[in-house]
């Protein structure tokens, strides 16, 4: 079996190509891909050569884990059937190139067991469930409590807001830098961070910038607490007296669990979340060279999704 993969060769060159697909297993589903998104986080990091080492980095990879598809193929007692739309978080499906994160291809072979049911009509938005389901996962983590600062208004950024205001928390403030973002707030306040004189007791970094840590160490009250809602290439460091007066306190959120994945499918069925103005940009799938990079250079391209529709 073959199919068109975004192929990431090394850093900076990327295009879709050809590529052997492993057989299925007796629990795998195949699932023809609609639409793939471009992690303006992970991928990046990947596409400019930054990326920490990671279980499974190496080149070449396919990129890609927020794809939705139909499922072409599925076993017997999946709960899956020929023809339902899923998420597809992922697939490490090749022969001979690595799968990271793999769904960024025509067709992908995948167990059911990690593939999520989708209402059909969810369109090409469903690629944002992965990073809702991440913001859900930083704000319903252990010993959490709800954002009063969010720095950042990227899609991050908002879906922690719009998940804040959905969980009935106090409308958050949010800092952006970039006066085009600060745009498209539902429910809550983007500011500049300059002029604000506040203290915050919950802050979450949607931004990416370790270089600001020491800032917001500086506004947080006593006892106070950090999340790094991001995935980082630098190491985290910063000045120990201040932290140490403020008694702060800093957490590491990961990647979601299928829990956060459904809970954010409920929210957004029910009519709790609404994704369908954060994805900004699509380009066909053949087009994923310049697709990645206006993703990773253009301020006003919230979120890019590539389209497999007629690719092969």
């Amino acid at each position: 079996m073959q199919t068109t993969a975004i192929l990431m060769r090394a850093p900076g060159e990327i295009r879709p190509e050809t590529v052997d697909l492993r057989q299925p297993g007796p629990g795998d589903g195949v699932v023809q891909i609609d639409h793939s998104g471009i992690s303006t986080g992970t991928e990046r990091l990947l596409y400019t050569g930054r990326m920490p080492n990671f279980p499974g980095m190496g080149y070449p990879l396919v990129p890609g884990y927020e794809s939705i598809g139909t499922v072409m193929e599925a076993p017997k007692g999946s709960g899956l059937t020929v023809g339902d739309a899923v998420f597809v978080p992922g697939a490490d499906c090749y022969s001979e190139v690595r799968g990271l994160f793999g769904g960024a291809a025509h067709t992908v072979i995948c167990p059911t067991e990690r593939l999520l049911r989708l209402d059909a009509g969810i369109g090409e938005t469903g690629v944002l469930i992965a990073l809702a389901a991440t913001a859900r996962h930083a704000l319903a983590g252990l010993r959490t409590a709800l954002p009063d600062l969010i720095v950042g208004h990227g899609v991050m950024g908002r879906l922690l807001a719009r998940l804040t205001v959905a969980a009935g928390g106090p409308p958050p403030t949010v800092w952006e830098v970039d006066p085009a973002r600060r745009e498209g707030a539902v429910g809550y306040t983007v500011r500049a961070p300059e002029g604000d004189t506040c203290t915050y007791s919950a802050i979450y970094d949607a931004s990416g910038d370790l270089s600001q840590l020491d800032r917001l160490i500086g506004r947080l009250d006593k006892g106070g607490e950090i999340v790094l809602a991001g995935f980082y290439a630098e190491p985290v460091s910063f000045a120990f007296p201040p932290a140490f007066i403020k008694e702060a306190r800093l957490r590491v959120s990961a990647e979601w669990t299928r829990a956060d994945l459904e809970a954010v499918r409920r929210l957004i069925e029910d009519g709790h979340l609404d994704l369908s103005d954060l994805l900004t940009h699509s380009r066909p799938a053949d087009e994923a060279s310049a697709a990645y990079t206006q993703a990773f250079s253009d301020p006003a391209c919230l979120k890019m999704c590539l389209n497999w529709k007629g690719c092969q």
